[in-house]
């Protein structure tokens, strides 16, 4: 099976890619853009551990540059298109739209329409947790109102939602969205709380903790997530609009101060901390539901967050101190 990866070069589509990778069946071609929204080395760091295996082919593609991506679905002849190339980052969306706009909405679109063209069995694409908003009815639910997105990253990802539904009706192409909530493991990213929390009480930083630390995330390991998408790839819609969309959560909500507590604990110190109100975008708690994925796949994701936190902060040390 000749496999898509898209976003290869980031945090799930490297890990995506390297389960893949496990089996000989699947020959998986990876593109990137390999954009400096954070630490570029991270990102060329992934890519050449994928390179290692011969069952992994890399081109430099922007997803946004549609006659490059369509030649690459016309001499590839994919099977599974798993799109996890956007840009991501709530609070950036408020400071760069413009990206969000070119990657997530034009390039998605470009998805799309390659997938349409060639034919593909089964298009897998990241949305977010986000597009619930500041819904105040919890677990999230897949069929709950997702019509007042916080961030403009939220409203790509929602938009993302509703052109793939609209390519599901039409033109009969098996889709299925993914809303990831708080993805957290080793090779991270950088932006996230867990990487810079460790970080910033590894180098003696302040600690920022917005809404006072009260916000309310549902962290969720990659190692469960990877298996979730697994799983999926060979779960094709074949419903009269073969549209479907999965909470990927842990099913575990956690306040960010407890979360810190578990990380300071790991690490055997003490973090500086500043508390912060509310940002822009921000939304204050998500839990999700994952009745519906435990159904679909028979796997709920499983990890403990204390555990995870470990297998994060040793991956860390290893990588920037050894």
């Amino acid at each position: 099976m000749k496999i898509l990866v898209t976003g290869c070069a980031g945090f799930i589509g490297y890990h995506i890619s390297q389960k893949l990778l496990k089996y000989k069946k699947y020959n998986v071609i990876g593109i990137d853009n390999i954009d400096n929204y954070y630490d570029v080395n991270l990102k060329i760091d992934r890519l050449n551990f994928l390179k290692k295996n011969k069952n992994f082919r890399y081109k430099r593609i922007d997803i946004s540059n549609k006659n490059n991506l369509l030649n690459l679905y016309k001499n590839c002849k994919f099977d599974v298109v798993l799109n996890l190339a956007a840009q991501a980052g709530v609070r950036y969306s408020i400071e760069n739209p413009q990206k969000y706009f070119d990657s997530n909405l034009t390039g998605f679109f470009n998805i799309l329409e390659a997938s349409r063209i060639y034919k593909i069995k089964h298009l897998i694409f990241a949305s977010t947790s986000s597009v619930y908003g500041d819904n105040k009815k919890f677990p999230l639910k897949e069929d709950y109102n997702t019509d007042k997105p916080l961030s403009f990253y939220a409203a790509t990802k929602k938009s993302n939602e509703v052109m793939a539904y609209s390519y599901s009706s039409i033109y009969n192409l098996p889709i299925t969205a993914l809303r990831f909530f708080t993805v957290y493991g080793p090779f991270g990213r950088p932006d996230m709380s867990l990487f810079k929390f460790v970080k910033s009480i590894s180098t003696n930083k302040y600690i920022y903790l917005f809404n006072k630390g009260a916000h309310v995330r549902d962290f969720t390991y990659i190692d469960d997530v990877v298996e979730c998408i697994f799983r999926l790839i060979n779960k094709i819609p074949n419903k009269k609009i073969p549209f479907e969309v999965f909470n990927i959560g842990s099913d575990n909500p956690v306040k960010l101060k407890s979360f810190l507590d578990l990380i300071s604990s790991s690490l055997n110190k003490k973090p500086k901390i500043k508390l912060k109100s509310l940002q822009k975008g921000d939304v204050v708690k998500t839990h999700a539901s994952v009745h519906k994925l435990t159904k679909k796949i028979n796997f709920k994701p499983k990890n403990n967050l204390d555990e995870g936190i470990k297998l994060f902060i040793s991956w860390y040390k290893k990588y920037f101190y050894e």
